[in-house]
């Protein structure tokens, strides 16, 4: 076996890359859409001159460092276009934030707590923006021997159904919940052991875009509008909606319970059949249900 040494002495300047370094699982503002659920993985790479162990930056400095500075940034945060025409922020008490906007479904109001919300410089949110933001971010996590960050958003590649939602919780994996949490997620059905491609598209359509409120959190509801409040350990969440923008579910929104409410829809096109649904949440994360055939 050929063996190969490289002495970094004589490369003193290196690029380190993480791949999937994190997943921003987040809602954004869109005036056409609403609420938007999203999923961007962050890749990473940083250029620089290799230290007294010969490296550019430990991988276990790379996560304390710049993994928890995204995680505690955007992620599980409603990013906010605040440059957008029709959108307006303030501040009507300390460590908290009201939204206003005009969207094309109708207005969305939000008055929740200040760490919930990530508002942007810009009239759109996209990947460009979020990046940006994430850059200013860790700019000043890492030493001065580094002298390049790179940080690119991607979404997944679903090769088929996939949704985009939007849904509160009052905790998440048993620690606090900062708002709005968004996701793009692949929908996979088996009927009779096959998958049902076409039920996918079907559910995955009716869904995207849309908020999911659980009965306990609604508290007023008209034709037009959806009012739903929770309170969580960082305050009161109050949200009004456009109820076009709402799927009005009789259960919690955790993934756990998405997937048996989604198995619910899957059983009224196939009551007598064998079913599996795989309700990801976000990347490479989710839920099964499973209802055994009958008759």
């Amino acid at each position: 076996m050929a063996r190969f040494n490289l002495n970094c002495a004589a490369r003193p300047m290196a690029t380190l890359f993480v791949d999937h370094l994190t997943v921003i699982d987040c809602a954004y503002l869109d005036l056409q859409r609403g609420l938007v659920g999203e999923s961007w993985i962050v890749d990473l790479m940083l250029e620089g001159a290799l230290d007294a162990q010969s490296m550019v930056l430990d991988f276990g400095e790379v996560k304390r460092r710049i993994k928890r500075a995204i995680d505690r940034g955007p992620d599980h945060t409603l990013l906010v276009p605040c440059s957008a025409k029709g959108v307006r922020l303030d501040h009507p008490a300390p460590n908290r934030t009201r939204l206003q906007a005009d969207t094309a479904l109708g207005p969305i109001t939000l008055d929740a707590p200040a760490v919930s919300i990530t508002p942007l410089a810009v009239s759109a949110i996209d990947g460009d923006a979020v990046t940006r933001h994430c850059a200013d971010l860790v700019r000043d996590l890492v030493p001065a021997s580094v002298t390049r960050i790179s940080l690119q958003l991607r979404v997944e590649a679903i090769d088929g159904a996939y949704y985009q939602y939007v849904h509160g919780l009052k905790k998440h994996d048993g620690a606090c919940q900062r708002i709005a949490h968004g996701h793009r997620s692949r929908l996979m059905i088996t009927v009779d052991g096959a998958r049902d491609t076409a039920l996918e598209a079907q559910l995955a359509d009716a869904l995207r875009d849309t908020y999911f409120v659980s009965a306990d959190d609604v508290v007023g509801l008209t034709d037009s509008h959806l009012h739903t409040a929770y309170d969580a350990p960082e305050g009161r969440f109050d949200l009004r909606l456009p109820r076009s923008a709402v799927t009005h579910i009789d259960r919690d929104s955790t993934v756990e319970c998405l997937a048996d409410w989604l198995l619910a829809q899957a059983r009224r096109h196939h009551p007598q059949a064998a079913i599996v649904v795989r309700a990801f949440e976000g990347v490479q994360k989710g839920a099964i249900a499973t209802a055994e055939r009958s008759g």
